[in-house]
């Protein structure tokens, strides 16, 4: 079994409304976020999948929608668990073997979501 990482970062803003402190205010973050793939190579080529494929899946489902926008846009309320969920909802069933996404809000901390209660990749 093979184990793709990709990272990719993106700007957005966003508000908590049900925080008590004051991420209750629109405030920003530079966040980074990793998409953990796994599979086996296909025998001709090699590849598990190209890189080149991931991209252009991430670009079109996650940052075309959250690059320089304000997440509560589309997300109630946009804690770093639920754009996690977020992201793996968007890229579930598109980018074949997800095993997880890594989100990062600050440098120091970040979630991990591997799918739904359940989910077995």
């Amino acid at each position: 079994m093979h184990q793709l990482e990709v990272e990719y970062t993106f700007a957005a803003a966003h508000r908590l409304p049900r925080h008590p402190g004051k991420c209750r205010n629109m405030h920003g973050h530079n966040y980074k976020m990793q998409v953990v793939l796994r599979g086996e190579p296909e025998p001709d080529q090699g590849l598990v999948i190209d890189f080149g494929d991931v991209d252009r899946v991430v670009q079109e489902r996650v940052l075309a929608l959250a690059d320089h926008k304000t997440l509560n846009d589309f997300l109630e309320n946009p804690t770093a668990e639920n754009i996690a969920s977020w992201l793996w909802e968007r890229l579930s069933g598109v980018l074949p073997g997800l095993f997880e996404v890594r989100l990062w809000e600050i440098p120091t901390a970040c979630v991990v979501y591997r799918g739904p209660a359940g989910f077995a990749p």
